[in-house]
């Protein structure tokens, strides 16, 4: 008889079912990671990222897995189908990737309309077109009515990695600056708003969209990067929290240099939110050497998805794994990793 899944499992975990805070980015799912998933299939702790690197023919590839459930499908500024599309090609990009194909396989709920299917699907095609990359190959399943929501989508993609690039949190160095592509917590919102019925005076639209044309031009510079992010669930404040942990390093941050924009600030005080740990779908973190900053800046500034890049802090001496925030007071708070996730199925 096979031994039973729980006792193949080194580190206990504290609760007896999967909570629905474990969105991703919180300590909960933090510990079914680390307490489950990764002891069980036996992977290396050292070598998570947003896609795995592996090596085939004398080349190396990225490869990338994710499902996408949000609620709901669609939101101001996007839907359920080119987030699946967006959200896999980022992940690709973030390993310095060329996204060449991608799968897709479809949980479809019995009774789902053609009609909002249809446009879902219409969304993929028009959001690879857009990516340059080809939809491969794919699955459906029809599962029980009342069993799926209407529809729920699971991607997997893979790229061409060029040779010397070598993108990763474990080349994080002191001294390192840290960027962000763009204004922050625009997704989260979006999709909390049609899901409360919510209307604010100033609409907010998702970020949702591809940032690999982004990491593109910076390679093409010639510049050293040494560790990429999307920010997606659990928001800056989480990858900051992941890549410090991962690196061995401490990271400070200036609250005044990251943008937010004031309709997301003050949804998120009506919300009682922290932007900070709200989801974005189309920005990316850039860690890389601090001479190099300048030239990023620049580089990222000139393209239209790119123009409101800051440079948001750095990496400093310290504990390893610790994230600080230096407020605007002049005075300094951690900024650690949530319980769970503020905004679950945002993605």
């Amino acid at each position: 008889m096979a031994e039973p899944l729980a006792l193949a499992c080194p580190r206990p975990l504290r609760h007896d079912t999967v909570q629905m805070a474990h969105g991703g980015g919180g300590r909960l799912m933090k510990e079914l990671i680390e307490g489950l998933f990764l002891p069980v299939l036996g992977a290396d702790p050292a070598g998570l990222h947003d896609s795995a690197v592996i090596e085939a023919g004398g080349a190396r590839l990225a490869f990338t897995t994710d499902g996408f459930v949000v609620h709901p499908r669609v939101f101001p500024g996007g839907d359920l189908g080119e987030l699946a599309v967006y959200g896999t090609v980022n992940d690709l990009a973030m390993a310095g990737a060329k996204p060449l194909a991608l799968s897709s396989a479809f949980i479809l709920e019995e009774g789902l309309p053609f009609a909002e299917l249809s446009p879902l699907v219409v969304s993929m095609k028009t959001a690879a077109d857009r990516c340059g990359v080809r939809l491969a190959t794919g699955d459906t399943k029809v599962v029980d009515r009342g069993k799926a929501d209407g529809v729920f989508i699971t991607t997997a993609g893979i790229g061409l990695i060029p040779a010397g690039v070598d993108i990763h949190p474990r080349r994080v160095r002191l001294g390192d600056a840290v960027l962000v592509s763009g204004d922050l917590g625009r997704h989260g919102i979006a999709v909390m708003s049609v899901r409360e019925g919510i209307q604010f005076e100033s609409p907010i639209t998702s970020d949702c969209g591809p940032v690999h044309h982004l990491v593109a031009a910076l390679l093409d510079a010639g510049l050293d990067l040494h560790c990429l992010r999307d920010p997606t669930r659990g928001g800056l404040a989480s990858v900051l929290n992941e890549i410090a942990s991962a690196a061995g390093v401490a990271i400070e941050a200036e609250e005044a240099a990251i943008p937010v924009d004031e309709a997301v600030t003050a949804a998120c005080e009506i919300l009682g939110l922290d932007p900070f740990y709200v989801a974005c779908e189309g920005r990316m973190v850039v860690f890389l050497p601090e001479g190099q900053a300048g030239q990023a800046l620049d580089l990222l500034r000139a393209i239209p998805e790119g123009a409101g890049t800051a440079r948001i802090g750095r990496v400093v001496a310290g504990p390893a794994g610790r994230v600080s925030l230096r407020t605007a007071l002049g005075t300094s708070r951690l900024l650690d990793l949530l319980s769970g996730e503020q905004l679950p199925r945002i993605c």
